[in-house]
């Protein structure tokens, strides 16, 4: 009887250990699916961002009516609602100083 008792439990947990295979399985594919839907839409942010970035630096002009050359300049969105026409050079040395501080921190 105890012989029998324990291959019960031993195929009970069998049973539920496959179950739970089953919903993790489950579980992997449907993540999977909301990972794709995820990076398509982050494809179609960076797009929408990438032409949005092209159309402003078309209609950007310099004091002498140039266009504004957009492989020299970066838009920068200050956290109170500024937006600044910034050389690309200053923003890399920004970023190196930032990078710098955080490391030390």
């Amino acid at each position: 009887v105890a012989a029998q008792n324990c291959r019960k439990r031993k195929l009970n947990a069998i049973l539920n250990l496959e179950e739970d295979v089953c919903n993790l399985q489950t579980q992997k594919e449907s993540l999977k699916k909301e990972h794709s839907r995820c990076s398509k839409s982050i494809s179609q942010i960076k797009q929408k961002l990438n032409n949005l970035y092209c159309d402003i630096f078309s209609r950007l002009r310099d004091d002498e009516g140039r266009p504004v050359n957009p492989h020299h300049y970066v838009i920068h969105c200050s956290s109170n609602g500024s937006v600044f026409i910034i050389p690309k050079h200053l923003v890399k040395s920004e970023q190196k100083q930032g990078n710098t501080k955080e490391q030390k921190q």
